[in-house]
């Protein structure tokens, strides 16, 4: 599976939704994706299964790292070629892990992460269907 560079963050999506609440549909969308530049999601596209991202299916991928792995939305956006970024939230979460050395935040930004297409698939979070991590 193709690798990237996975950076975490905070969104005005993200950020709005929360107030709704963390168990509210419009924050589950808000950070229930995984962003990728256009040529990368070519190349994606290019390895997938039949029938990935045929109209009304979307495109789903599975990101995971070394602590864990999320079932994402995929858009495109204009991130430079090999970076992904997540919202922070139950899916970030899970891909991040949470040693954080002392400091009490854990690495979110730099870490390695492979990208598989998926044909269809219920939201996972951290091995937990549709739920908060």
């Amino acid at each position: 599976m193709p690798k990237f560079i996975l950076i975490t963050g905070r969104t005005t999506g993200q950020g709005e939704a929360l107030h709704k609440g963390k168990e509210s549909d419009e924050y589950r969308q808000a950070t229930g994706l995984v962003e990728m530049n256009h040529l990368d999601r070519e190349r994606l596209a290019s390895l997938a299964p039949q029938g990935w991202g045929e109209p009304g299916g979307g495109q789903r991928v599975r990101v995971r790292t070394a602590f864990g792995e999320a079932e994402l939305e995929l858009r495109e956006s204009d991130l430079p070629e090999g970076m992904i970024f997540v919202p922070l939230g139950p899916a970030a979460n899970a891909l991040i892990g949470a040693e954080t050395r002392g400091t009490g935040m854990p690495d979110s930004k730099g870490l390695e992460a492979e990208v598989e297409p998926l044909v269809t698939s219920p939201p996972k979070l951290g091995g937990i269907e549709g739920g908060i991590v």
